[in-house]
């Protein structure tokens, strides 16, 4: 099975799967000299985890992380570093009906025909849980681009039918993290609740969709083409679990937009630098960022996992069966899909860091041949 690595220089790749024994992923390509605990990542992953609310999964994951190596005296030495989290709340007997009756619209029937077999509990590899991979990783991928001035963030902008009008990035810096919904507009995030509430009472789900933004990217990242930066964070983006649409800038609203309309006037800045008077181009402008804030949305499709009862297809047996999904699902994705936007901008834009140079791919401190560090362990033979 391929398809479970990320990145070009920062590369993360991923194992594990929902009801299995653990999760985990290897992160290769981080600089040394980076200070770096569980801690830091352990704030992103209980964003992330289950039962955080009413609106979640009951599933009980604590989901703490364990750094199996790559770390010496707190800080990044170079080399992979090994992060794993437990499964501490599988169950997979419910799940027994599904083997040889896939559930609609999972991956049941695509995973069995590719490889003849499948791991069938909650999901297997399937499962949105092994995202908790790549929030563990998108921690560190932060902590690197915080050290360059860049922060990013991203809310629930609609849930539904309900959307919330357009915020600040300081208004998502503030809010976004004050109720369950992770709304940074208070009103409608009430809203929203009330209607994520209707659709749980009634066995079903909704939909809806997640808008990010970075400030402090630099200009210059991203190349022509295929590696251009919007093309790489499409990539990114349409990996996270049920995303049907990824967008930056203005989206498909360009659709509507004359040429004049759209395009970004020049002037100069104090420095006597171009930039644009506008920024409709969402920060990236001939696959290149532009270094203007970067912006875009993810919509993600309302889950599948459903009380309601479905018709399903026993391949073993021959009938047609209508089945129910019972076990504990979200009613709701954007909510917890939030940290995992976050993580794969993140790791998308401190790939591009490494890949232009903006930073040393061996070290943080940017001082090749030192080898006297403050980071350097010190031998206690010496004290």
């Amino acid at each position: 099975m391929n398809g479970n690595r990320f990145g070009r220089l920062f590369q993360v790749t991923t194992f594990g799967e929902s009801h299995g024994e653990a999760m985990g992923c290897t992160v290769s390509g981080c600089p040394a000299g980076l200070e770096l605990s569980e801690e830091d990542i352990q704030a992103d992953l209980d964003r992330r985890k289950p039962g955080q609310s009413m609106i979640t999964t009951s599933r009980g994951e604590p989901d703490d992380v364990s750094i199996k190596s790559g770390i010496q005296d707190g800080y990044t030495t170079g080399t992979p570093i090994g992060l794993v989290i437990q499964n501490k709340d599988a169950r997979s007997g419910k799940y027994e009906p599904f083997i040889t009756a896939p559930r609609p619209s999972h991956g049941d029937f695509t995973y069995s025909a590719k490889f003849g077999t499948r791991n069938w509990g909650g999901g297997g590899r399937s499962s949105a849980r092994e995202t908790v991979n790549w929030v563990a990783a998108g921690a560190i991928a932060k902590k690197l681009l915080a050290r360059e001035g860049i922060e990013l963030k991203a809310h629930v902008n609609q849930i539904g039918e309900i959307e919330a009008p357009d915020v600040s990035f300081d208004q998502i810096l503030a809010h976004s993290e004050e109720n369950d919904v992770r709304c940074a507009h208070p009103e409608t995030a009430e809203r929203m609740q009330e209607r994520i509430a209707e659709y749980q009472e009634e066995g079903d789900s909704i939909g809806g969709s997640i808008y990010f933004e970075a400030q402090g990217v630099p200009v210059g990242l991203g190349a022509p083409r295929f590696d251009s930066l919007s093309a790489r964070l499409g990539q990114a983006m349409m990996a996270v679990p049920a995303t049907t649409a990824f967008e930056f800038g203005l989206g498909t609203e360009a659709a509507e937009w004359t040429g004049k309309e759209r395009n970004d006037d020049w002037e100069f800045d104090d420095d006597g630098n171009p930039v644009p008077v506008e920024n409709d181009h969402g920060g990236v402008q001939g696959g290149i960022s532009s270094g203007e804030p970067i912006y875009g949305e993810v919509t993600l499709h309302a889950p599948t996992s459903i009380p309601k009862s479905q018709q399903t297809a026993d391949w073993e047996t021959g009938e047609l069966k209508e089945e129910q999904v019972i076990g504990r699902h979200d009613p709701v994705l954007p909510p917890r899909g939030v940290p995992v936007v976050e993580a794969m901008l993140a790791l998308t834009l401190v790939d591009f860091m490494l890949l232009s140079g903006r930073i040393n791919p061996d070290r943080v401190d940017d001082q090749p041949g030192e080898y006297d560090t403050d980071y350097h362990p010190s031998n206690p033979r010496n004290e």
